[in-house]
């Protein structure tokens, strides 16, 4: 598996598609902070959001904009229209109550989330930027966004046996191209993203996510890359933001809290499978971590 698709996969990336909202001039929304990294899809219409970092931004149709940190930002048919605050529109659609439903021009938007597990936050998702804008489809990455939201439209227009797990599916490879397209836009000097097309960090990364319990020192990978020990350090740090060990600790504790929510085996062995041959270890570092050890972490996910 290429080192993304691990990270993906370790973060329990899941994703949900709210809606498609048809919202007739004057509309605007007021979106509050949130956990969740939140996407809007123009499918028809008019439509502007305002950026985390103050910037305003018109889409055209066939746009879509991710906010990967769920920062408070606004969307409406214009900047210049009434925001209402997003809990009180959910609230209204949840009760039935029209709303945005005045007769003005019509647009169409899909609109969903993507969530990721685990503590502490994953270089990948740290690194995004505040608000990422892809436009309307010209490379193939965003031609297959295009394919996905025609198959999104299909589903919840017509909804049939599995819908919501198609929908699920759709937007989880949506996210995926909507990396792809970002990095066909910008190509960024430093952050993970980077490191992935830095061949030897690369290989580092993969090395310490598919192997976590070898006993890794900075050495030993600069041994196993072709770096010497201080250049792998200051060009690991420059790229991904955390030195080699905090990366190697932070993805053990990730290991482990996917196997301790899905493998039955005892903490003891679980410690050794990401690389710790001291329980007492484990637990002290996995707690520093996560605000939890490792049995108390179990037993609050087995029970929610």
């Amino acid at each position: 598996m290429d080192a993304l698709s691990t990270v993906l996969d370790a973060t329990r990336l899941r994703s949900v598609v709210y809606s498609k909202f048809p919202l007739a001039a004057p509309w605007g929304l007021d979106i509050v902070q949130d956990g969740n990294s939140q996407f809007w899809r123009l499918v028809s219409g008019s439509c502007t959001v305002g950026s985390p970092d103050g910037r305003v931004i018109e889409l055209a149709e066939g746009d879509l904009v991710f906010v990967p940190h769920g920062s408070a930002h606004w969307i409406g048919d214009k900047s210049t229209s009434l925001r209402m605050p997003s809990p009180e529109f959910v609230k209204a659609r949840r009760a039935g109550t029209p709303v945005f439903n005045t007769g003005g021009d019509i647009t169409v938007l899909i609109a969903g989330h993507f969530e990721f597990d685990y503590q502490p936050l994953h270089p990948f998702l740290k690194d995004l930027p505040s608000i990422i804008h892809i436009r309307q489809y010209v490379t193939e990455n965003q031609l297959l966004l295009k394919q996905v939201t025609q198959l999104m439209l299909e589903e919840l227009n017509n909804e049939r046996p599995g819908s919501s797990i198609m929908l699920k599916c759709l937007s989880e490879i949506m996210f995926i191209n909507i990396i792809r397209a970002y990095l066909e836009q910008v190509v960024p000097d430093s952050g993970f993203l980077s490191a992935l097309n830095d061949p030897r960090i690369s290989k580092a990364l993969k090395l310490m996510q598919d192997i976590p319990q070898n006993n890794w020192t900075l050495e030993s990978l600069a041994s196993e890359i072709g770096m010497s020990r201080s250049v792998f350090f200051n060009q690991f740090k420059k790229l991904v933001h955390e030195t080699p060990l905090t990366y190697l600790t932070n993805w053990r504790i990730r290991q482990a809290q996917k196997l301790l929510i899905m493998d039955n085996r005892n903490i003891s062995q679980i410690a050794v499978n990401v690389g710790y041959q001291s329980e007492a270890a484990f637990n002290r570092i996995f707690k520093s971590k996560t605000g939890q050890t490792p049995a108390a972490y179990r037993r609050s996910k087995f029970f929610q």
